[in-house]
């Protein structure tokens, strides 16, 4: 039996991420994963979409051009040569944590691992007796069972980057992040792409006002259908959906219903603690252990936060833990989301549904903003909410470029400024920044008189 100090279970962001941290501490920790290497993110995920849509956003804004009677001519695209473009960025966006794990030599475990015990894993060939576990396998697309589809006509976001080619006629069946931005850039480049939502909400946007703008928006280039379930059917080498009292036909479709954690494999009843109906054991959120053992679970798999930063953070804190239980409770970052679809979808802090009593809300209709207009990109709609003392406490947006302007709000929203505050920094024109000051604006109108201040920092004195 191999003992050590901490093993960590799977080699994405999380995982990598806690062993950088339990490095500051000890040798003594062990990595494994049954592979594929190179996280999530990078292999599969973020980067690989995020290649797809710079590519298709180039196309939509040669089209544009064309529209506005500023260029003429057509635009012979090469789709199989695109998806080799992203899969050559994804290579090289995977190297690094393929390294980093594989350069761990005989600290890292090639194999999947199974519960033996509270403190006890078969990894492989291998029993590994640990005294502290962090669990960080991630997760995986998706499928409904009832799904009678050819497995080649159905895609998702693990297999669509390794496709040579795609057909013309694509369902993607879910609207939140993965469907709306794989859709959005299929779509883009070209292809005839339909999306289906069980709900009549986008990507979890709560602000109803931010939905509703945002399912006009990304209605234009994707028809939406939205607030049903669809059941896809194979006939005659196609795909049938039926919606609305008609049939559309399809050659492929897209599963993005969001993923399931890996942990079936695990043998999580070996840890003597209650499971849920997912198979998960007890966890707290603060400090993502299981119940009182010495047992952490971060990134994806923990389902609280399952995006990337997040993962690399939830990495950090549980090896943190695992190897200093008695430490201080960090707290988390502001709650940040988005979507890189056009135009941009952002959401920061308290989310709508969660505003206290007396909550401000201040907003901008971005079809007259300065920047937006000169961009040809007026749509759109920010609002941003403050307590009813005025600080800052979260927003939503549908916009042009949101990463950045989500990212700024996402700042004075950690930092708990108040509105007034806020209103004196610098804000350069023309920006689409500047539309958050106007949001800002309205938020600080709705304060008492007392409470409004000129937009300039108070004079501290000297020269």
């Amino acid at each position: 039996m191999r003992k050590v100090k901490l093993l960590i279970l799977g080699a994405g962001t999380a995982g990598i991420s806690a062993l950088k941290e339990a490095e500051n501490h000890t040798d003594d920790v062990l990595l494994a994963d049954p592979g594929p290497l190179g996280t999530t993110c990078a292999r599969v995920g973020c980067m690989p979409s995020k290649a797809l849509l710079h590519i298709a956003q180039q196309v939509a804004a040669t089209q544009w051009l064309r529209k506005q009677g500023l260029a003429s001519g057509g635009l012979n695209l090469d789709l199989p040569a695109v998806l080799a473009e992203v899969r050559r960025l994804r290579d090289r966006l995977i190297a690094g944590p393929i390294r980093t794990t594989k350069a761990l030599e005989d600290r890292y475990l090639p194999g999947a691992a199974r519960f033996v015990g509270p403190d006890r894993l078969q990894v492989g060939a291998e029993t590994v007796q640990a005294e502290a576990i962090v669990i960080a396998t991630g997760t995986r697309p998706i499928i409904p069972e009832d799904w009678e589809l050819p497995s080649k006509q159905v895609l998702t976001s693990d297999t669509l980057f390794e496709q040579p080619d795609l057909p013309h006629r694509i369902a993607v069946i879910g609207t939140g992040a993965i469907g709306l931005e794989l859709g959005q850039a299929l779509a883009m480049l070209g292809l005839d792409v339909r999306a289906f939502g069980r709900s009549t909400t986008l990507a979890g946007i709560r602000d109803p006002a931010v939905n509703d703008a945002a399912r006009e928006l990304i209605g234009v280039g994707m028809p939406l259908h939205l607030g049903s379930t669809p059941a896809p059917m194979a006939k005659d080498g196609r795909i049938e959906i039926a919606v609305d009292g008609k049939t559309l036909e399809f050659d492929a479709v897209l599963a993005a219903l969001g993923r399931r954690a890996n942990i079936e494999q695990l043998n999580l009843g070996e840890l003597g603690v209650p499971l849920d109906e997912h198979g998960m054991p007890p966890l707290d959120p603060q400090t993502l252990q299981v119940g009182d053992l010495p047992i952490y679970i971060a990134g994806d798999v923990a389902g609280l936060r399952p995006l990337m930063h997040e993962a690399a953070d939830e990495g950090r804190l549980a090896a943190h833990y695992a190897l200093n239980p008695k430490a201080a409770s960090y707290d988390r970052r502001t709650a940040l989301a988005m979507l890189f679809t056009e135009p941009g979808i952002a959401s920061v802090g308290t989310r709508f549904d969660a505003l206290p009593a007396g909550a401000l809300i201040g907003e901008l209709d971005f079809s007259g903003q300065g920047r937006a207009l000169l961009m040809g990109k007026n749509h759109g709609l920010l609002r941003v909410y403050a307590d009813a003392d005025g600080y800052l406490i979260g927003g939503a947006m549908v916009l042009p470029r949101a990463e950045h302007l989500a990212h700024e709000l996402a700042i004075l929203v950690q930092r708990r400024l108040h509105v007034s505050e806020a209103l004196t920094l610098p804000y350069y024109h023309p920006t689409l920044e500047e539309g958050l000051r106007s949001a800002l604006q309205g938020v600080r109108r709705q304060l008492p008189e007392r409470a409004r201040t000129p937009d300039l920092p108070v004079h501290s004195g000297g020269d």
